[in-house]
């Protein structure tokens, strides 16, 4: 039987102002809150309140039918609690129904992964904790930002515990491969890999509205008709896109929504049925290995990182500000980490990209890419004079590497200590449910040379 994987990633841009040379040392605040808040004020009215409205009416109308997941970034969720708490009350309210599904990304939506291994985990288990602190339940999938993957990011997944993984169906990896089955990490085994079909989810995303293209005007039954039509062995379809595409790429006006909330009786019809990533995880087995030795990604023709590093002014921002990496961990100041989440996201080094792209980039205060790289280093320039500050330059390597390694020890520690209490938890209310189901002893009567010597005590 075939089902439908939706997914939705909710992120928010961060916007930085304008920062001179001349601010570095005396400015160390460097965000534009009037733009921010305008933005995501913007985008939640045109898409995300809609968008979730209709799914949220979907799942309610459908019963356990309809399944949807959602990834949000921590930076995301900060810009929602400070500018749009109803966002997250509405996917507090949708996890009520058991049929969402939040997966783990890195909490700044960034390229760690690219750049240091243990920066990365750190970004990806501070989002899991984020989001199992919110909807109660701890993300067993995971996806990189922008669908980032390759054979190495895969291992450091798994080694994290994660069950499963989001990707692209780039056709230069798949070949003559399908993205219609469950594939595992050449490295990691243990780890699925679920590939997003490019051309239904970018049919929905980028070319729903467009008058010029040959499917306009899409139906919600000609599309489920297509997905009916492939091979009957053909059983994974994963439709993985932005939230935002609902209502900002593709307009409200263009009866976007209309669209979507078809998408379910349709299915139905075709005895097609809707799954959470984690669900497939378990009831698919993976039919071959991907090998994915280069960098991959959903962004652009290429599918690679070449949006994000692909000129010399990326890679300069991009190598200085993953140069105070270690130092900021043993800083560990709580100001810094913030500023050091938001200067991560990829949207500052996509700012700088020089390549043509089919997708509109709104470049927002800049006029171009060396603006953008320069402001961008400008703020770098006084953040990592910020964290010297707090741990100086002048420390020797074998210094920082024994308090880094007795960092991780400590953590490791620490997380061995709590899987401990945690199993020491389960097996002490085992104990105690299994005594409270336990019937009382009966009381046992006195044997009889006992009563017969206190009845003669009596007697005396």
């Amino acid at each position: 039987m075939k089902t439908i994987c939706l997914y939705f990633e909710i992120h928010q841009i961060i916007h930085l102002k304008r920062y001179r040379f001349f601010d570095i040392g005396t400015d160390h605040y460097y965000y534009d809150d009037y733009e921010n808040e305008r933005s995501i004020t913007d985008i939640v009215e045109r898409s995300y309140m809609p968008a979730l409205n209709a799914l949220h009416e979907m799942i309610l109308e459908n019963g356990k039918y309809f399944k949807v997941a959602f990834s949000l970034s921590g930076t995301g969720i900060e810009q929602l609690e400070m500018h749009a708490p109803q966002v997250l009350e509405k996917l507090q309210q949708m996890n009520e129904t058991g049929c969402v599904e939040f997966l783990a990304e890195p909490y700044s939506h960034g390229l760690s992964s690219l750049a240091n291994e243990e920066t990365f985990a750190r970004d990806v288990k501070k989002q899991a904790a984020k989001i199992e602190e919110m909807f109660g339940k701890k993300p067993t999938v995971a996806r990189n930002s922008s669908l980032i993957y390759s054979n190495d990011i895969g291992a450091q997944i798994a080694a994290m515990g994660f069950k499963g993984m989001l990707t692209e169906g780039a056709k230069h990896v798949l070949g003559w491969k399908s993205p219609h089955y469950v594939y595992h990490c050449q490295n990691a085994p243990s780890l699925k890999l679920l590939l997003r079909d490019i051309e239904l989810s970018d049919d929905i995303s980028l070319r729903f509205n467009n008058s010029e293209w040959d499917g306009y005007p899409l139906f919600a039954d000609d599309y489920i008709d297509r997905i009916a039509r492939m091979p009957e062995e053909e059983q994974i379809i994963n439709i993985f896109m932005e939230l935002s595409a609902l209502g900002i790429a593709q307009p409200l006006s263009s009866n976007i929504l209309d669209f979507i909330k078809a998408l379910p009786a349709c299915a139905k019809a075709k005895g097609i049925t809707f799954s959470t990533p984690t669900e497939i995880c378990k009831a698919c087995k993976s039919i071959s290995e991907l090998d994915v030795p280069d960098t991959l990604s959903w962004v652009d023709e290429e599918r690679d990182a070449s949006c994000w590093l692909g000129n010399a002014m990326q890679r300069e921002a991009f190598e200085k500000l993953y140069s105070v990496a270690d130092r900021l961990r043993i800083a560990d100041d709580p100001r810094i980490n913030q500023d050091w989440d938001y200067l991560q996201a990829s949207n500052n080094f996509r700012f700088m990209t020089t390549k043509p792209s089919n997708v509109g980039l709104d470049r927002g205060i800049y006029s171009g890419p060396f603006d953008a790289f320069t402001n961008y280093m400008n703020i770098l320039g006084d953040f990592i004079n910020r964290v010297n500050a707090l741990y100086p330059l002048d420390i020797d390597n074998d210094e920082l590497e024994s308090l880094l390694t007795t960092i991780k020890n400590q953590g490791d520690e620490i997380e061995m200590k709590d899987k401990e209490i945690t199993r020491l938890k389960a097996r002490l209310e085992k104990l105690q449910s299994s005594a409270a189901k336990k019937p009382a002893a009966k009381k046992t009567a006195a044997p009889k040379k006992a009563v017969a010597k206190k009845s003669a005590a009596k007697k005396d």
